[in-house]
């Protein structure tokens, strides 16, 4: 189970030693959201933070993209120090197929993010070039949103579809996750939890990581043998 803090929840007016604190709480990766202002109704920050982010940490770096054309930043990413981009399937079929091709040929992890709206369907063409496929389970643009119990089904569609399929892809979860909703959604079938607020708003981060990683743990081995669920 990896764990991934989110640093849009951080002190951005402390980020070292927000990545140091999280990275002392036992983080597996760090998760970065750039956002745009045009694909969400947000800005957060660019390669100038990942790049301040790599120069405090070797940790994995896991960018998630919510930007119209994603594509315009790629290689300022990677010379920023990430190790994963991951876009967004709303961009559409052929523009997805050609930014994952992209990513891939830059030596960098490709990962698909899907909104809670949209069709799961729209994912299945892109499984087989997939290292991450994040399912949102709030609506991107803003932290600290409530979790939306409706998109547990599409973990379970993506748990059941790579099984079917024999794939390796993993399945990670941003949005409102927290002890229950962390476990619940392993039980469905995720092995990347991506957590903002919950985690930086606790004095002891690493008491809290500790636990979300043993809770979400135990449901994942309590999983049954095979998860099928239909698409949502």
């Amino acid at each position: 189970m990896i764990i991934a803090p989110s640093l849009l929840a951080a002190d951005f007016g402390r980020i070292r030693s927000e990545v140091a604190r999280a990275v002392r709480a036992g983080a597996d990766w760090l998760h970065l959201d750039i956002m745009d202002g045009n694909f969400v109704p947000n800005i957060s920050f660019g390669p100038a933070m990942v790049k301040t982010v790599r120069s405090a940490t070797r940790l994995f770096l896991d960018v998630h993209l919510m930007c119209q054309k994603p594509e315009v930043l790629f290689e300022a990413f990677v010379r920023a120090g990430a190790n994963q981009l991951t876009v967004h399937v709303e961009l559409g079929e052929a523009q997805v197929s050609q930014l994952l091709w992209k990513i891939h040929s830059l030596g960098l992890q490709a990962g698909l993010a899907i909104n809670p709206p949209t069709a799961m369907e729209t994912v299945r063409p892109h499984l087989k070039h997939l290292d991450l496929l994040l399912v949102m389970t709030v609506n991107p643009g803003y932290g600290g949103q409530e979790f939306i119990e409706e998109c547990v089904p599409k973990i379970q569609q993506a748990a059941a579809w790579r099984e079917e399929l024999g794939l390796d892809y993993r399945i990670e979860v941003d949005g409102g996750i927290n002890y229950q909703t962390g476990a619940e959604c392993a039980r469905a079938g995720a092995d990347t939890l991506v957590a903002g607020t919950f985690l930086f708003q606790k004095r002891q981060m690493k008491a809290a990581l500790a636990r979300l990683r043993r809770l979400a743990a135990q449901a994942q081995a309590a999983r049954p043998a095979r998860s099928a669920a239909p698409a949502a």
